[in-house]
């Protein structure tokens, strides 16, 4: 029986180690770089330029709460890949509200292996639509050698 324990322990042991490696290996990256989260600013590109990413990576968000000379933007998950084409946010997830980009603004951790349909849902998609506020995301696994 003490063996089995030692073996149940090791195998958690290691388990553990890869999890904390995996995790401190990803990386926080800011979407749209010093341009952040704003109308006009094509993230599709900037997606494709910036990748791969990975599982437990972590996209901060940021941009200016809403005032009398910036315009207010969100953050919506959609739902599949023609929600994305149409930015159709009837059954999209807000992720990021009008306020949550503001000072160093919100992350949001890539924790499963799925694509990820980002995009602004304010005046009814139209920053989405006309404003290239969207992209979308597949984390890949990260690769230890």
């Amino acid at each position: 029986m003490a063996m089995k324990c030692r073996a149940s322990y090791a195998g958690i042991i290691i388990l553990v180690t890869a999890s904390v490696l995996a995790v401190s290996m990803a990386r926080r990256v800011v979407v749209g770089g010093s341009e952040g989260w704003h109308f006009g600013f094509n993230y599709t590109d900037w997606a494709f330029q910036n990748g791969p990413f990975y599982l437990n990576d972590t996209l901060v968000f940021e941009y200016d709460p809403p005032n009398s000379t910036t315009f207010p933007h969100s953050v919506y998950l959609l739902r599949n890949f023609w929600s994305f084409l149409r930015c159709d946010l009837r059954r999209a997830k807000l992720v990021g509200n009008v306020s949550a980009g503001g000072g160093s603004g919100f992350e949001f951790v890539l924790k499963r292996w799925q694509p990820y349909y980002f995009a602004c849902g304010e005046h009814d998609g139209i920053h989405c639509k006309v404003g290239l506020m969207k992209f979308v995301v597949m984390p890949f696994p990260r690769c230890h050698g």
